[in-house]
């Protein structure tokens, strides 16, 4: 393991509600088992990673008294809020943030930020841009990287209409998934033009627009994502690319099981479009290959880490966590050596994936490839240096499967039936398993829709018009 300024404490900084967020107990043990004192300031409960022995201080959860929809605050009280865990820190510290709107926000703020915080000089308005998902799909036009055909219907109709024109089933996307309220995911599989109508009508309550993506198939070893650390000129310290074994909710969701596999494309892509931008900092991009053209598509572009970038550690102990504070200290971030073949598990996505993303009749165990044999194999709960965040996790997701299934249970029943159900005690309840809140979709946990049916196979597209990307006028209203 390289050597770390260990009087530099860190400051990892996450403004969703999610308190089952892995990716925030990664960066905690990654930083603290280096030596480094690690901070936190969080905009909500805490959840296991508050048990991790890794976390020196929680600094106080703040109530934002102008949060919006999504409960998250306006730049002028984060400003106050971090300034405030400065203080009582009492030494610069490298901000690490974890969630979109967090590392958007902190961009914004940089220049005020800059003497008690290290943060990489990333373009102030360049993390918003990305994280946007209308801007993405312009900007892969631009720079000539593949992407999805991607339209903004400007009324219902023509979300009905662009439905099916596209080919149905669509992927239904919120351009600004960090402004969405809880209970409105960021992703969602449209089936019918009355879906997308539908979905359309709620863009008041999202806070962004409605995108509408050509479905490219799914299938074992279709999708990929690739994290990095990047320095001046976009030049990378640290990075690798990874494909999804299993993710959750099925298809369409976040990371369950992944692999380190080397991937020329997906990591050629990365370095093209990093160069381009002259991006700094850790970023967390997403591809899917489309097997009828053997191209990898990049659907979404994450300006911080994603929540398994722990996948990444090389032979030398050096993640995009590690990298960034290594090098905003001034220290040598080490070649790179080693690493793929390791497998990340989110031991609970894992267990609902294979529960419920299995065909039906088929027998429990591996879905998708299987990984190679003989590669080292991290948890993202479990660690036995650091037991406590797991049993609070089990814990916690035990209860909340309880408490749902009760409440199920009992609304399925009629009034006569509800003293018997209870009497009866949980062994008619049916538990329901809860959906995680991901980058992409802040609160989605809270909402706890049904799990997603396993997708179709996909269908020959019918003839569609060539799509430039997204409606210039949006762009031009939006930059």
């Amino acid at each position: 393991m390289p050597s770390f300024a260990t009087d530099v404490p860190a400051l990892l900084l996450r403004l969703d509600p999610n308190p089952y967020h892995h990716g925030t107990l990664g960066a905690a043990r990654s930083l603290g088992r280096a030596g480094v004192e690690v901070h936190a300031l969080l905009g909500t409960a805490p959840g296991p990673v508050g048990r991790t022995r890794y976390l020196h201080r929680l600094h106080t959860p703040v109530r934002w008294s102008a949060a919006g929809a999504a409960g998250t605050p306006p730049d002028d009280e984060l400003e106050r809020a971090l300034l405030g865990a400065a203080r009582a820190i009492g030494r610069p510290a490298v901000l690490v943030p974890l969630d979109d709107h967090s590392a958007i926000a902190a961009a914004r703020l940089a220049p005020r930020l800059a003497g008690p915080y290290l943060l990489p000089s990333v373009a102030p308005r360049l993390p918003a841009l990305l994280a946007d998902k209308a801007q993405l799909a312009a900007l892969c036009d631009r720079t000539g990287v593949p992407h999805p055909t991607t339209v903004l219907p400007g009324s219902a109709a023509e979300a009905a209409r662009e439905a099916a024109a596209l080919g149905l089933p669509v992927v239904a996307k919120w351009s600004r998934p960090w402004l969405l309220p809880p209970g409105l995911r960021s992703t969602a599989l449209v089936r019918t033009p009355g879906e997308a109508a539908r979905l359309f009508a709620r863009s008041a309550e999202a806070g962004s627009a409605l995108l509408l993506q050509r479905r490219l198939p799914d299938g074992p070893g279709a999708d990929w994502f690739f994290h990095g650390y990047a320095a001046e000129g976009g030049r990378f310290l640290a990075c690798g690319a990874g494909r999804k074994e299993r993710s959750w909710p099925p298809h369409t969701g976040l990371t369950a099981v992944g692999t380190w596999l080397p991937n020329p494309s997906v990591e050629r892509a990365a370095a093209r479009l990093a160069a381009r931008l002259d991006y700094r900092g850790i970023l967390d991009l997403d591809f899917r290959l489309d097997p009828r053209t053997g191209v990898h598509h990049l659907v979404d572009f994450n300006p911080r880490p994603g929540a398994q970038f722990r996948l990444f550690t090389d032979e030398n102990g050096v993640d995009v966590v590690r990298a960034q504070h290594l090098h905003l200290t001034g220290r040598t971030v080490p070649a790179a050596r080693g690493g793929t073949g390791r497998t990340y598990v989110v031991e609970n996505y894992a267990v609902l994936s294979t529960l419920v993303g299995r065909a039906p009749g088929a027998p429990f165990g591996r879905t998708g490839r299987a990984r190679p044999k003989g590669g080292p194999v991290e948890r993202a709960w479990f660690a036995a240096d650091d037991p406590l965040p797991f049993a609070a996790m089990a814990a916690g997701w035990l209860g909340r499967c309880l408490r749902e299934g009760l409440r199920l249970g009992g609304t399925r029943l009629g009034p006569r039936h509800r003293g018997k159900r209870r009497r009866r005690g949980l062994r008619a309840s049916r538990a329901v398993v809860p959906r995680p809140a991901t980058s992409a979709a802040p609160g989605a946990l809270a909402a706890r829709p049904a799990p997603a049916a396993p997708a179709a196979p996909a269908a020959p597209a019918p003839p569609h018009r060539p799509s430039p990307g997204p409606d210039k006028r949006f762009l031009a209203a939006d930059s």
